[in-house]
């Protein structure tokens, strides 16, 4: 990174990744590897052969003798990246009285402290809500360090494009700008407008070698928007034909971005902070999570969406479950699993607005300011690129990293 490059807060590592030398393997054995079901889904067609949930025989189960076998196991320990576990925690143990701690992790921390106690047999973390897709597709499920188990109860509830893994809720992450400093509106209208001159230095967003998802969303970029991403160019510049050095317009679109001087941040604290805080002056735009917009209230923030900007506002980020295979706790793990994908659970998580994996539960009420469609404005990870966004991971951070020196 150049000394002269925007900056604000600390740097964080990458999010670590098996060698590239196994990784062939890796992604060879996973349909091998993954625990056996009743059930199995098609493998996905983007990249590779994703593990398959576990469903038990709809017949077979009971809920009840369930709820028997988590209470005599007696404790639970979920990591999530988001704080708002510690209230599922706190609702669940309340609902079966099974003494229940959530705890908020960075989800590279989560991976390696999972990988490691799985290869200790010593497990304390019994299950995650994970969002990372490539890293959970690609090491800790065909490393047997967690498997997917859906409830037959509610798997009707769960459409296929969210079994493997189990998509538990899509969150999102938005362009925004400052009313106050744009009255007019949203100061941009094309993703393309982003990486030109007139926003050198003024585009803010989480540093992308320490956010995984950021990571996942260019590489989804390049294996399923390349169209749309040059039909965004030729409506920005007419009769311009796009010009690449790159194979897809997606990883075009990340190397303008990188070298376009954004300014890089720690957290999304300081992006909401650098767009949208009271003494702000400077113009910007900035890429949060859709949890932000809780600032405008609590810090008395000016922060809007951009919903003029084509073709997406933004785009969701999904958040999975797994459950450790190692743990001592697979009952209780199985029953807060059950509990999440109904509303009394997940509902904990939605606060801010959310799209449930479930069917049968209601999208989060809350809306970001200038966010009227979730589906149609937002850009959607596509599951069946999860292996091969996994395998791109490094050549992405790299094209990144390489382009923003």
């Amino acid at each position: 990174m150049s000394s002269s490059t925007p900056r604000i807060g600390g740097s964080q590592r990458p999010v670590p990744r098996i060698a590239l030398a196994a990784l062939v393997a890796v992604l060879a054995g996973a349909a091998a590897c993954a625990p056996s079901s009743r059930q199995g889904d098609n493998a996905p067609a983007g990249g590779g052969a994703a593990p398959s949930a576990v469903i038990d025989d709809p017949a077979g189960f009971d809920l009840d003798a369930l709820v028997a076998a988590a209470k005599k196991e007696g404790s639970l320990t979920v990591y999530d990246s988001s704080g708002d576990i510690t209230k599922v925690a706190k609702a669940f143990s309340a609902k079966y009285g099974i003494k229940t701690t959530g705890v908020k992790n960075k989800v590279g921390d989560t991976l390696e402290k999972m990988t490691r106690e799985a290869q200790a047999d010593n497990v304390t973390i019994d299950m995650t809500l994970y969002e990372d897709g490539p890293s959970l597709v690609g090491e800790l499920l065909p490393q047997k360090v967690v498997y997917t188990w859906i409830p037959a109860d509610l798997s009707k509830n769960v459409p296929a494009a969210n079994r493997s893994p189990l998509l538990v809720l899509s969150k999102a992450n938005v362009w925004v700008y400052n009313p106050r400093l744009f009255p007019k509106g949203c100061p941009v209208d094309n993703v393309w407008d982003l990486v030109g001159p007139e926003w050198k230095g003024k585009v803010a967003l989480q540093d992308p070698l320490g956010k995984p998802n950021i990571v996942e969303w260019f590489n989804q970029l390049s294996n399923g928007a390349d169209q749309a991403l040059r039909d965004a160019h030729s409506a920005a510049h007419p009769g311009e034909e796009l010009k690449t050095s790159q194979k897809t317009a997606g990883e075009e679109w990340v190397v303008r971005l990188a070298k376009n001087s954004p300014v890089l941040t720690s957290a999304d604290d300081d992006v909401a902070a650098a767009v949208a805080s009271p003494n702000q002056k400077q113009p910007r735009i900035g890429l949060v999570s859709n949890a932000k917009f809780r600032d405008i209230e609590e810090k008395n923030y000016s922060m809007r969406v951009c919903d003029t900007l084509k073709p997406w506002s933004g785009y969701l980020y999904p958040k999975y479950s797994a459950i450790a295979s190692k743990t001592k706790h697979p009952h209780a793990a199985k029953l807060f699993t059950h509990f999440i994908l109904t509303e009394e659970g997940i509902g904990h998580e939605m606060g801010a607005g959310g799209i449930p994996g479930s069917t049968a539960v209601k999208q989060g009420a809350f809306t970001p300011d200038g966010l009227t469609d979730w589906k149609k404005e937002l850009f959607a990870f596509d599951p069946t690129y999860l292996a091969k966004d996994f395998a791109d991971t490094e050549a992405m951070q790299d094209l990144w990293r390489l382009s923003h020196s």
